[in-house]
């Protein structure tokens, strides 16, 4: 595979001039469809049809190959049978050319044959340099030159409108769908690509040259799967580097999406999961549905978002205000009520409002332009709101009150230059865009544009977290393993290297006394199985709590040996281990797994029910900083019982996060050592005491014969 060189993709997206291999008069074909849109469209670069039986093509001079076009073009897009693909891309490589598009299927997608082939495509690329975009795909466009490099039969009725959104799609399919719903919606399209079977070319190099386009504000990004790690992480902390909004529709939730992701383009899809945590680490946004991306494209289009979480809600209509109120809180909107003040002045100038937020200025402000005018002004600037939605139902398209209502709006925006405007209406799509040009957002449906505004803050927030981050992260020890099983034992030892806190402990040989050790520890104590080949000691009774005594201690110990031999006579036995009882707190668990896309991720939960029953956990991909893991902390629904409830102290929430960023740090370090960390329980002590884990458990990575 080449190196991900996003630089390189501009003989893909902006190419001077182009050569259509297996050109067609018919343009309804695909080697048709292409030559037609770049004629209709004015492309100004060179364009040669290839095509050995034909003189011309679609009014162009046609050329019998390749190599027989006087100059090198930039760009070749290949609509040539799966079979004769292979040597037409030769053919590109020995003219010169930068880059390929290969539209046809039969690929891996397919079956092993069809593997093989796209193999060869990649050692293609990959020995020349030259650029390879699909198979499977349907290419890619700049609306911006008159470039369309595709098939698809959405440019059949109209052309894309440059503007701020850009696209980048694994589906062709999808990729025009929600390029078709984006020109619906009134936004420009500059960018499109869909990279298909991604033999070379692939969605993180795309999203990567996407992030650098001055003209682009949001990404809407589609996949089933992510090849490179690093180039995708990459991309996303770019995009979050520059303020560009990536709204992603990541499919493969279930075990049967993820089934049918793999049979569909061969990609790895990984831990949906896992996915899911990464995209919010890098601050994209994961849209559940594709109404969701488009509403939330649509909101972050312009580029513009709000400095706080607070919203003023403005109604005409007391019970919908109260609903929209109810979907800004469950979007993390801060409907904050109005200053008393501000309630007793807007109150004195509607007695029947509800001044509070929302505000409803009841029916009554329409029948006084002047008095409307000024309430919503003093609600602005009174309230201090970041945000500001006006629901108006079909108020707009009134005989009787759309030019009042719009007069208010307009100089309430013309004041507010600092506050993002949205509104509800039901109307028209020319007064609806008669509004978007006044630099309203528009929604028809009030809880989508809740969650629009939610995404903008999110978004915000973001952005904010990335400018004041540290730039680098002090990489964790490095540890040499030999990839045999390991005890608890020395599991802790390595892990209390990389910033873990245990209790202390001692390890009593089969044949030392145990009551003596433990009578030095001091009462109570637990005594566990210290085995490198039982890693489960509670399943073989390998584990005693609260032991009082010396005799107590030596039966205890007596007995866990005996049934740890009776169950697994095979295991390696170092003895027992004795430790004091550890300090009440909250238990929690951590640790670190292998995710096939991303490499070693932290996870993090409360203990108990909430991990085996209500699956209450989240992940980050390692490393990352103590904010981060400030941010993983707060994200478990569990997390109030941190806090502290019904009268139980707060727990030490900064402890526990410096312990998970040093965690993430020493699993990056040693990526290619480690299999799985286990640390469960670990208890979160007090604020200010700490925490301690109970138990570790680090399975070294297999080593490759």
């Amino acid at each position: 595979m080449n190196a991900h060189r996003p630089n390189s993709l501009s003989a893909l997206l902006a190419p001077n001039s182009i050569a259509l291999v297996g050109a067609s008069e018919d343009v309804a074909r695909i080697g048709g469809r292409p030559l037609r849109y770049l004629s209709e469209a004015g492309f100004k670069g060179a364009i040669f049809p290839v095509n050995p039986n034909r003189r011309t093509v679609q009014g162009y001079k046609a050329y019998d190959s390749i190599g027989s076009i006087p100059e090198c073009p930039e760009l070749a897009m290949l609509a040539v049978p799966a079979h004769a693909t292979v040597q037409a891309l030769r053919d590109c490589a020995a003219k010169g050319v930068k880059a390929a598009i290969v539209f046809s299927a039969g690929f891996a997608e397919t079956d092993a044959q069809g593997r093989a082939h796209q193999d060869e495509l990649s050692r293609i690329a990959a020995a020349t340099g030259m650029r390879v975009l699909g198979p499977n795909c349907l290419g890619a466009f700049n609306s911006t030159l008159g470039y369309y490099g595709t098939f698809s039969a959405m440019l059949d009725r109209e052309f894309m409108k440059p503007g701020p959104v850009a696209v980048v799609s694994q589906s062709g399919a999808y990729g025009s769908h929600i390029a078709h719903l984006a020109r619906e919606r009134g936004l420009g399209v500059s960018y499109w690509i869909t990279t298909g079977n991604e033999c070379d070319v692939d969605v993180a190099e795309a999203l990567a040259w996407m992030v650098e386009q001055p003209d682009v504000n949001v990404i809407m990004a589609y996949a089933e799967g992510v090849r490179n790690r690093d180039a995708f992480i990459a991309a996303l902390e770019a995009a979050r580097m520059r303020r560009k909004a990536i709204v992603f529709m990541k499919v493969g939730r279930s075990a049967v999406g993820a089934h049918a992701v793999q049979s569909h383009t061969a990609a790895l899809a990984g831990s949906d999961a896992v996915f899911d945590s990464a995209l919010r680490q890098y601050g994209a946004w994961r849209a559940r549905t594709t109404a969701e991306q488009l509403d939330i494209a649509y909101a972050c289009s312009r580029g513009r978002y709000p400095r706080a979480s607070t919203l003023g809600i403005f109604t005409l209509s007391g019970g919908f205000g109260i609903q929209m109120a109810d979907d800004a809180a469950a979007a993390g909107l801060d409907v904050a009520p109005m200053p008393l003040d501000a309630q007793h002045e807007l109150k004195a100038m509607l007695p029947y409002a509800s001044p509070r937020n929302p505000v409803d200025a009841t029916a009554q402000a329409l029948t006084d332009l002047p008095l409307m005018t000024k309430y919503i002004a003093a609600m602005l600037e009174k309230g201090g709101y970041a945000m500001f939605a006006g629901i108006l139902g079909s108020v707009p398209t009134s005989r009787t009150f759309a030019a009042s209502l719009r007069e208010v709006l307009e100089t309430a925006a013309k004041s507010s230059k600092e506050t993002i405007m949205a509104l509800t209406m039901s109307a028209p799509a020319e007064i609806v865009r008669s509004y978007e040009e006044k630099g309203f957002l528009v929604h028809e449906d009030g809880s989508a544009l809740m969650n629009s505004l939610g995404a903008l803050s999110y978004f915000q927030k973001s952005f904010d977290a990335n400018a004041s981050a540290a730039l680098d992260l002090k990489q964790g020890p490095r540890i040499a393993l030999t990839g045999e099983a390991l005890s608890e034992r020395a599991s802790k030892a390595i892990l209390a290297a990389a910033g873990v806190t245990f209790l202390t402990e001692a390890l009593v040989s089969p044949d030392e006394d145990a009551g003596a050790t433990a009578a030095v520890i001091g009462f109570p104590v637990a005594i566990k199985l210290s085995s490198p080949d039982i890693a489960h000691k509670t399943e073989i009774g390998g584990v005693a709590l609260n032991v009082r005594d010396v005799e107590d201690a030596r039966a205890a110990t007596a007995a866990i040996l005996a049934r740890a031999k009776s169950k697994r006579p095979d295991a390696r036995m170092e003895g027992v281990l004795i430790s004091p009882m550890a300090p009440e707190g909250v238990e929690v668990i951590a640790g670190v797994s292998r995710d096939p896309v991303f490499g070693p991720v932290v996870v993090f939960g409360l203990g108990g029910i909430f991990v085996e029953v209500l699956k209450d956990v989240t992940f980050r991909v390692a490393p990352f900083d103590v904010d981060e893991a400030c941010r993983m902390i707060r994200e478990i629904r569990g997390y109030p019982i941190l806090e502290g409830v019904r009268g139980a102290p707060a727990s030490d929430v900064e402890a526990l996060a410096r312990m998970l960023s040093s965690l993430s740090r020493f699993a990056a370090a040693n990526a290619d050592a480690i299999e799985s960390i286990d640390l469960n329980p670990l208890r979160v002590l007090a604020r200010g005491n700490g925490i301690v884990a109970l138990d570790a458990l680090l399975v070294p990575a297999v080593r490759q014969a």
